[in-house]
């Protein structure tokens, strides 16, 4: 399997901690050096490792807004 690339370009939020210190974060990434995009998942406390996430456009970002505030 090839080795995965990643630069997280801005940190957005931090959703929650767990007692062994990984994060669910909220980031903009470039992945592979491709533009970057909006994503959401665990990290561990170093950031060498990652569990399974979500990659969104800005624009899916906009639409998971618009639903979200649906709920309130």
């Amino acid at each position: 399997m090839a080795e995965l690339k990643y630069e997280i370009i801005e940190s957005i939020a931090v959703l929650s901690e767990s007692p062994k210190g990984w994060t669910k974060e909220l980031n903009l990434i470039s992945w592979n050096g491709r533009d970057p995009k909006y994503d959401l998942r665990d990290w561990a406390p170093d950031k060498e490792k990652m569990g399974k996430g979500i990659t969104l456009s800005k624009e899916e970002l906009k639409k998971l807004q618009e639903v979200m505030m649906e709920f309130e």
